[in-house]
């Protein structure tokens, strides 16, 4: 028999991930990509794991090289998550400093309670909500704190968050001694646990109902002025003021209560409205824990493509994925991507 022949017909290809002479497979890259981007391991670490679960030390700059393959494998899945997150009913929007390259960045953050989406930006503002791609064409109604620059987004409905509310009325309730604070604190518990009640199969209460909440709202929101009046005007030859007059924290609270009733009470008038915006702070503090543990980011694109993975894996949690397979999934040509009619 003809040996060369017989070598030839036996030989066989390597797998279409087989590019290098010695390559690491998908394996070791999910690893990687898994210890740093959802463990939050210094790559330093997470190379001294691989070699004990391996019994291969692999170079930090593979560590760093496997997030960066990542971020790449799952650019479907991210694209395909921030188009859904335009069309919601609810969206969750929150912002948050992160340290980037030893100077202060922001990560901004859409979600719900199945999808998450990351940006890091230079900015805190409308320029870095206008870069990120969500506001601009949402029409539905975002959740968030009273941050001016939100409001800016006129083409869709706002709601406020109570958290901050029940924060800001404990600290007057406690340093100023005012008894509206606390009444007020109190009536958003209850409409809240009022909702709670309310059949699940409901959209909201009646027009009656709905009147009865607003009016005590109104008598609340009227005896907080009657507890803070306006300082009587200048007398005759005194000097005036320049600018806006400054308000104590009562009345700036007062004045938000009163002026954004309905972005403050949208939660009964709508129930798929939450009481708070929890779900966007709970999603904020996961990439908060990376620089605790990390310090911050050496550069913008490395802030940017943990945000991105960081939201690749949230959303695979939030849909009872398991991380490291969604991730190995990943590397294997077919990221998670949530469907659209769920």
């Amino acid at each position: 028999m003809d040996t060369a022949l017989t070598a030839v017909s036996q030989k066989g290809s390597f797998p279409a991930a087989v590019t290098q002479a010695v390559p690491y497979g998908p394996t070791v890259h999910t690893w990687a990509s898994y210890f740093t981007n959802q463990h939050h391991m210094p790559v330093e670490r997470t190379a001294e794991i691989c070699a004990d679960l391996a019994q291969h030390r692999v170079s930090e700059a593979t560590v760093l090289k496997a997030s960066e393959h990542l971020d790449r494998c799952i650019a479907p899945s991210t694209e395909a998550v921030q188009e859904m997150l335009r069309h919601v009913e609810v969206l969750h929007v929150d912002e948050s400093g992160l340290r980037v390259m030893g100077t202060l960045h922001w990560l901004h953050v859409a979600c719900t309670e199945r999808l998450t989406s990351y940006e890091v930006h230079a900015k805190r503002g409308q320029e870095a909500m206008d870069d990120a791609g969500m506001l601009g064409a949402f029409r539905g109604t975002a959740v968030h704190d009273h941050w001016k620059p939100y409001f800016k987004y006129d083409q869709c409905t706002h709601a406020l968050c109570h958290a901050h509310h029940l924060r800001e009325l404990r600290f007057i309730d406690q340093q100023y001694q005012q008894t509206w604070a606390n009444d007020m604190a109190k009536l958003l518990l209850e409409i809240n646990a009022a909702v709670e009640a309310t059949s699940p199969l409901a959209m909201s209460w009646s027009p009656p109902e709905l009147e009865a909440f607003a009016t005590r709202y109104d008598a609340v929101v009227q005896a907080g002025f009657e507890t803070n009046p306006a300082p009587m005007p200048p007398a005759e030859g005194e000097v005036k003021q320049r600018g806006r007059p400054k308000h104590p924290p009562p009345v700036n609270l007062l004045i938000r209560l009163r002026d954004f009733k309905d972005q403050v009470l949208a939660f009964m008038s709508d129930f798929r409205i939450p009481f708070d915006n929890n779900q966007g702070e709970r999603d904020i503090r996961m990439v908060k824990v990376k620089q605790k543990v990390s310090g911050g980011f050496r550069t913008l694109e490395g802030a940017k493509c943990f945000s991105r993975i960081r939201g690749y894996i949230s959303t695979a949690r939030k849909n009872a994925n398991n991380v490291f397979e969604a991730i190995r999934e990943a590397f294997d040509g077919s990221p998670f991507i949530p469907s659209s009619d769920m």
